[in-house]
């Protein structure tokens, strides 16, 4: 039962990290110098995992996969995130 859980959690900040890295980084980070850097998506992905470490150490439930999938998470849609950031801006923006 508790895997369940624990998998529900690990999927959701997996996915919560995703969804939030990719739009920050393709709305606000548009303009800067930093989306330009090759491995951007890698570094975010390894500082998320590293911070998420010691928080998810201190909670019973989950483990070092949800550290891991949220790391992921961050990662990709940081990468995609640049990827945005190459399109033309549309008029609502």
């Amino acid at each position: 039962m508790f895997e369940l859980i624990a998998l529900g959690i690990a999927g959701a900040t997996g996915i919560f990290g995703h969804t939030r890295s990719r739009k920050f980084v393709g709305k606000r980070l548009r303009y800067t110098d930093l989306v330009e850097t090759p491995m951007l998506g890698v570094w975010a992905g390894v500082a998320a995992t590293v911070v998420a470490a010691p928080v998810v150490a201190l909670l019973p439930v989950v483990g070092a996969g949800t550290a891991l999938a949220a790391g992921l998470g961050v990662g990709t849609g940081v990468s995609l995130g640049v990827r945005d950031t190459k399109k033309p801006p549309l008029l609502e923006d």
